[in-house]
């Protein structure tokens, strides 16, 4: 009999979301006993070397749990997501892979005057309300960038406010789950940033161009499991603002949990052929 480690995020990696990072990764669970799957969990602060599973799926950050991932697919257990790709997530690093391989982004902020900044922490995922703001003008930028200096936040990423409509988005890397929603049609919010970008207008844009592209993004950082915030412009073009690892699928967790539960039992088969 198969078993796999559910893994849960440390509480600081899911603000406002503890409860609902844990019940997407309780809900694979469910679904892969329901094969017959031994599935035992932990919180990544109870993660090492000596844990035993054919599987690891985490949602852990913590670098000890990213330094214990990466071991255990070196060794050649299946890990999702792998302790590589978690550490793709800086923003800066993320940042900087997405320009070089022309997946959109938001402008960097230049010269020219916009409509707006965002001041990002940069080594990192957001873990609070401070670590993502915005900012309405060149002065407030600068005062934000010392905020984050007396905070200790040395690397911080600066981009252009994109004016449109804010589309989340969900997938799970080699499926057909790819779903989107306009969080000002439902409420669901996480710091309330949307209304930054006011209620969608749900302008036309190319859903499957948006699909290509994440999964572009997925494969380039190894995050099987993911989910991200994209702005769509008035004439249907997008740019990607924000790629997360393992969200919390909130909208859609029944269907995503199936997805990943999928991906998972035919990998495990894949390990019997071997």
């Amino acid at each position: 009999m198969k078993s796999v480690l559910l893994i849960y995020r440390a509480p600081q990696f899911s603000p406002n979301a503890v409860e609902k990072d844990k019940a997407i990764l309780d809900a694979v669970g469910d679904r892969l006993q329901q094969f017959g799957v031994t599935i035992r969990k932990i919180a990544e602060e109870q993660l090492d070397d000596s844990l035993a599973a054919d599987a690891f799926l985490s949602m852990g950050r913590l670098p000890c749990t990213l330094d214990v991932l990466k071991r255990k697919a070196t060794e050649g257990f299946l890990v999702v997501n792998s302790g590589k790709a978690v550490e793709n997530m800086g923003r800066m690093r993320l940042d900087s892979l997405m320009r070089q391989w022309g997946i959109p982004v938001a402008p960097l902020m230049s010269d020219r005057d916009a409509d707006g900044y965002w001041v990002k922490r940069g080594d990192a995922s957001a873990q609070c309300k401070e670590d993502v703001v915005f900012a309405a003008d060149r002065q407030a930028v600068e005062e934000a960038l010392e905020r984050f200096r007396r905070r200790g936040v040395t690397e911080v990423l600066v981009t252009e406010h994109v004016v449109g409509d804010l589309v989340k988005f969900y997938g799970v890397h080699g499926t057909d789950f790819f779903r989107c929603f306009y969080p000002t049609d439902d409420g669901i919010t996480k710091f309330g940033d949307e209304e930054h970008n006011g209620q969608a207008r749900h302008y036309a844009f190319s859903e499957d161009l948006l699909q290509r592209e994440a999964e572009r993004l997925s494969e380039l950082t190894d995050v099987r499991v993911y989910g991200g915030d994209c702005i769509v412009r008035e004439d249907g073009s997008f740019a990607i603002i924000d790629f997360n690892d393992w969200p919390s699928f909130s909208r859609c967790r029944e269907e995503a949990a199936e997805a990943i539960a999928q991906i998972v039992i035919g990998e495990l088969k894949n390990q019997n052929k071997r």
